[in-house]
């Protein structure tokens, strides 16, 4: 493992961003998952001006490692749809460079990864709660590749999706799609990146304690490409 600290948020967006740019320069096909949310806010800011109107970032294909669809929509589920709105429309990355992972494909995903050439690079987030994309603890086996999870009788999750689908627990699917730990691992590169103090306790968890299925994250000390990108305040707890 690798692990780069910086200062702060703003440091660690740019790094993050190097490292990507630097990966996309190379002249073959690229492929990329990339994660939405708020951490890697700065880091699309960063990057859409240096991808938006140059073609010779059209090498690179992007790849979503988890869905949840919304109920009654036809168009992107969460995930891409965030994706979307950070990075690939202003960005104008062309429809032909986007791969989705949805609830039609969820099957079919490692084959297509696979047929592809494999992905050069997974961007992660880590939760609070020790899971990465939707490896969730209690629900996440270490050998799954790509996997539904069924919600349907989880009502404490259903009411913590309801936020990503505009509050309505009504248009929180039944299920959602997830790359496994499997799928993830077979990755070329995992870079993972946290800030901010909440997150300090379980980054010293994930990355420097046992290697269990109760913290899914935990699995990623084993990649042999891995890089760890915090902030100070996310190193915090980490001794020297």
């Amino acid at each position: 493992m690798k692990l780069i600290i910086e200062k702060d948020y703003e440091a660690m967006s740019q790094v993050a961003a190097n490292i990507l740019l630097g990966l996309m320069n190379e002249n073959r096909r690229i492929n990329l998952a990339i994660t939405a949310g708020n951490t890697p806010k700065r880091l699309y800011e960063i990057m859409v001006p240096q991808v938006k109107g140059r073609s010779y970032y059209e090498n690179v294909h992007y790849y979503n490692f988890d869905e949840i669809p919304i109920v009654g929509s036809n168009g992107y589920g969460v995930t891409m749809r965030n994706l979307d709105n950070l990075f690939f429309t202003p960005a104008e990355i062309k429809k032909e460079q986007l791969h989705p992972l949805d609830e039609t494909n969820w099957q079919t995903q490692d084959e297509r990864i696979k047929k592809a050439g494999g992905l050069d690079l997974i961007l992660m987030g880590i939760g609070s709660d020790g899971h990465f994309c939707g490896n969730l603890p209690g629900w996440t086996k270490f050998g799954a590749e790509t996997y539904s999870v069924d919600i349907s009788g989880d009502k404490a999750v259903r009411e913590a999706l309801a936020a990503e689908v505009g509050g309505d627990i009504n248009k929180v699917p039944t299920e959602f799609y997830t790359m496994g730990p499997k799928s993830v691992m077979a990755a070329k590169h995992l870079v993972m990146f946290a800030n901010g103090k909440k997150k300090a306790a379980i980054v010293k968890k994930a990355f420097f304690g046992a290697v269990t299925e109760d913290i899914p994250s935990s699995i990623l000390q084993l990649h042999p490409n891995l890089t760890l990108i915090l902030d100070e305040e996310a190193a915090s707890e980490l001794s020297n």
